[in-house]
C-alpha cells in the first residue's frame, strides 16, 4: 500500500494515526524543502526515525545525560573510524561504556526526538511504502505514536512562536555580558550551555551541534534569551564557496540515496541529476541515476547514464550488470551478454547475479542447457545465504525446459520453503506438479500461493486449468473471473474458456462477450470466432 499526499493538506500526526490504526509496516518519507526524513513502522508501533543531513548526535545525548564520558566518546569514535560499517551504539556496547539497556533508552529518546522535529515540518509532501525496514536493525524500539502527539503538539505550538525570534538556522547571535550576569540566577541549563558557546561567530546550527542539545531545545533557549534581550543578532554564516559546493553534493547525494531506498524515484532521479550537473564526472551519481530509470522502466534513459558510468576507469561489475540489463530490455541481446561477459572479467566471477542474468539470457535465446549451467554456477556464489527467489524460478524453468522433472519440482519445493512469501514460485511448482500428473497437490499449491498474492493472476489461470482437470466447473469458472479481473488481457484462451463455461450455465449473453473478446485480444483465434459465427462452442 502506497499512501502519497501534501503537508498542507493531511498533517503529520494525523497521517501517523492514520497508520497506527491500520497497523502498518513500512516506511513513511517526509519532504521539506531540501530537507528529507523517515519514520518507520512495524505493525502500525514507531520502531525508527531519522532525518537525512541532520549529525547523528547519539553519543552527544549519552553525554549530555551522563552515561557517558567524553573521553569515552572519543575513543569510540576513534574505533569507528578504524572499523568502518560499524555502529557507534554497538561499539559502545561491546567495549563496556555502556549497558545495552542504557543504549535502547538513549535510542528511543533520538528517534522520538526525530518524529518531534518532523513534526514542526507544515509544508512538504509524505509517502509510505509497505514493507521497507530501517537498515539499522540491531537497536530498533517499539513506540506507539499516540504516546508522541501530545508532546508533538505541544512544541509545534512552541516551535510558531521560537521562529519569531529564531527564522533561520544560520543566524549568529552575540551575548550582552553585563545583562546575562544580572539574569545568572534564572537561567536554566540549556541558556547557561548556550552562553558559554555563543560568541558572534557560530551559528545556531553550529549551537546545535556543539551543545549536544536538540534543535528544539536550542531555540526554546535562545527564544527565551532573546526575549529577555540577552542576545542580539550580528549577521549570517556565508560558508566559502568552494566549500557550500561540496556541502550541496553531499546533500543531494544523501537525499537521492534516502529517496531511492524508500521507492520515491522521480525525487532521487531529481537529486541525483543535481549531483551530475555539480559534478559531471561522478560514477555514484550516473549509476544512481540508471538504477532509478531501471526500476522506472525508462530503458533508454537508463541505458544513457549506465553507458556514462560503465566508461569511468573506477566502474566495477555492478555497473557493467546493470548496463547488461538495460541492454536486454531494449532487446540488444548479444550486446547484454558480451557487457556480462565482461562483469564476469572485472571481478564479478563470484557475484551470483551475473550468473543468474547469464542464465535468465539463455532462457530467453533458448539456450536450455546453457542456462543450466549458468545457473548451477550461480549456487555456491550465495554462500550462506538461500538462493534468491529469481534463481529459483529461473533454474526450475531450466530444469523443465531440459526435461529433468524430478530436479524441476524439488528445487520449486526447495524454493518456497525458503521464500514462503514469494507467490510467483508456488505458481511454477503447481505447473510442475501438474505436469507430472499430481493434480491435488498442484490445486494445493497454488491455492497456497494465491493465499500469499491474491492479485497475481496467473495463480488463478493456473487454478482454473486445475479445476477443469478435476471436474470442478462452476469453481473453475470463478477462478478464471478473477485471473481477468487482476489482468484483463491475460491471454484469448482464458476469454475463451470463460465463454464455454458461460454457455454450459445457459448463460449465453455473457458467453458471446467472452469470445467476442478472445478476438479483440487474438483476432486470428479460431474457435472463438468459429463459436460466434456457427453457434458451436470451441473445446
Amino acid at each position: 500500500m502506497a499512501i502519497r499526499g501534501s503537508l498542507k493538506e493531511a498533517s503529520l500526526p494525523d497521517v501517523l494515526q492514520l497508520l497506527s490504526m491500520g497497523k502498518k509496516s513500512g516506511c513513511l518519507s517526509v519532504t521539506h524543502r531540501s530537507n528529507f526524513g523517515s519514520i518507520f513502522f512495524d505493525k502500525g508501533r514507531i520502531c525508527y526515525a531519522s532525518i537525512v543531513n541532520r549529525r547523528d548526535r547519539l553519543g552527544d545525548i549519552l553525554v549530555k545525560s551522563g552515561l557517558l564520558q567524553q573521553e569515552q566518546l572519543d575513543e569510540a569514535i576513534r574505533l569507528q573510524d578504524k572499523a568502518r560499517g560499524r555502529r557507534l551504539g554497538e561499539l559502545l556496547v561491546e567495549h563496556g561504556m555502556i549497558s545495552k539497556e542504557e543504549l535502547h533508552a538513549q535510542i528511543r529518546i533520538q528517534i522520538e526526538e526525530a518524529v518531534y522535529y518532523l513534526f514542526t515540518w507544515a509544508e512538504g509532501t509524505f509517502n509510505f511504502e509497505s514493507d521497507i525496514r530501517p537498515e539499522e536493525q540491531d537497536f530498533l524500539v517499539s513506540i506507539n505514536p499516540e504516546s508522541l502527539l501530545l508532546e508533538g503538539a505541544r512544541r509545534v505550538d512552541e516551535w510558531g512562536l521560537i521562529e519569531k525570534k529564531i527564522p533561520s538556522f544560520d543566524l549568529v547571535f552575540e551575548v550582552d555580558r553585563r545583562k546575562a550576569d544580572e539574569y545568572d540566577d534564572k537561567l536554566t541549563p540549556e541558556q547557561h550551555t548556550l552562553l558559554q558557546l555563543i560568541d558572534g561567530r557560530r551559528d545556531v546550527h553550529a549551537l546545535v551541534d556543539e551543545s549536544g542539545l536538540v534543535e528544539f531545545e536550542v531555540g526554546k533557549a535562545l527564544f527565551g534569551l532573546a526575549t529577555a534581550g540577552l542576545l542580539h543578532r550580528v549577521g549570517k554564516t556565508k560558508p566559502a564557496e568552494e566549500v557550500a559546493a561540496e556541502q550541496r553534493v553531499e546533500e543531494h547525494r544523501n537525499l537521492g540515496v534516502a529517496f531511492y531506498k524508500t521507492g520515491m524515484l522521480d525525487e532521487a532521479v531529481r537529486e541525483f541529476r543535481r549531483v551530475a550537473e555539480l559534478r559531471p564526472d561522478d560514477l555514484g551519481a550516473r549509476f544512481h541515476l540508471g538504477l532509478a530509470h531501471l526500476r522506472l522502466g525508462k530503458w533508454a534513459e537508463a541505458l544513457t547514464h549506465l553507458e556514462a558510468a560503465a566508461r569511468h576507469r573506477s566502474a566495477t561489475y555492478a555497473v557493467l550488470h546493470d548496463l547488461a540489463l538495460a541492454l536486454e530490455k531494449l532487446g540488444r541481446i548479444e550486446e547484454a551478454r558480451r557487457t556480462l561477459e565482461e562483469a564476469l572479467t572485472r571481478g564479478g566471477q563470484a557475484e551470483p547475479r551475473i550468473h543468474v542474468s547469464l542464465g535468465l539470457l539463455a532462457l530467453r535465446e533458448g539456450r536450455f542447457t546453457d542456462a543450466d549451467l549458468h545457473l548451477a554456477e550461480a549456487r555456491p556464489h550465495f554462500g550462506a545465504r538461500p538462493p534468491s527467489p529469481l534463481w529459483y524460478h529461473a533454474a526450475g524453468l531450466a530444469a523443465a525446459l531440459t526435461g529433468q522433472t524430478e530436479k524441476t519440482v524439488l528445487l520449486l519445493s526447495e524454493g518456497v520453503q525458503r521464500h514462503p512469501h514469494a507467490a510467483g514460485l508456488y505458481n511454477n511448482l503447481a505447473v510442475a506438479f501438474a505436469v507430472g500428473g499430481a493434480l491435488e497437490e498442484a490445486l494445493q499449491t497454488v491455492e497456497r500461493g494465491i493465499q500469499e498474492d491474491p492479485a497475481l493472476a496467473p495463480l488463478h489461470r493456473n487454478r482454473g486449468d486445475l479445476l477443469i482437470q478435476l471436474g470442478q466447473s462452476d469453481a473453475a469458472l470463478d477462478a478464471y473471473l478473477r485471473a481477468v479481473k487482476h489482468h484483463e488481457t491475460l491471454g484469448p484462451e482464458v476469454w475463451a474458456r470463460i465463454g464455454g463455461l458461460r454457455e454450459a450455465a445457459g448463460e449465453v449473453t455473457e458467453a458471446r462477450v467472452a469470445w467476442e473478446r478472445a478476438l479483440v485480444l487474438d483476432p486470428g483465434h479460431t474457435e472463438a470466432r468459429e463459436r460466434l459465427a456457427t453457434g458451436r462452442a470451441p473445446r
